[in-house]
């Protein structure tokens, strides 16, 4: 089946988010190109409030169908996003939607030491002390860099 035979068939919540998802995704990889961090964190802590008919009070139980949802658009979105996406822009779109689900997720940005003795850094969202975004077999060898407001 093509993927816009299958995009048609998605129910109508789905599709939104799944277009909301893309736009947003799109709009985070071309700050990060063009924006210092700290301007598109602001500029993103603006899509974290849900709108005022949407309120919610913060969540201490994780619903997996919400957060599942979440992962699903944002990895569904990646992969037709021209080029390749990568983890901090999928785990900054993450953040920014489970905030809006009433959750307190956390990034996280650690660094490690790769074989040829270069860095490397790979970003992942938490939540409840659970990874939710950015899972990688070998996340333990990379150092979570210390917070610096990483919750918009």
């Amino acid at each position: 089946m093509s993927p816009l035979l299958k995009f048609l068939r998605l129910q109508s919540c789905d599709r939104t988010l799944l277009i909301k998802t893309y736009v947003l995704l799109g709009l985070v990889r071309l700050g990060l190109w063009l924006l210092p961090f700290k301007i598109l964190q602001k500029w993103l802590a603006n899509f974290h409030n849900p709108p005022a008919y949407y309120q919610t009070p913060t969540l201490r139980k994780i619903s997996r169908r919400t957060v599942g949802k979440v992962i699903w658009a944002v990895n569904t979105s990646s992969r037709f996003m021209p080029g390749h996406v990568k983890c901090l822009a999928r785990a900054l779109v993450t953040q920014v939607l489970i905030c809006r689900r009433g959750y307190e997720p956390e990034l996280k940005i650690g660094v490690a030491k790769a074989e040829d003795h270069s860095l490397e850094a790979h970003a992942w969202v938490e939540l409840q002390g659970q990874v939710i975004m950015g899972f990688v077999k070998d996340l333990s060898r990379f150092t979570p860099m210390p917070s610096f407001e990483s919750k918009i």
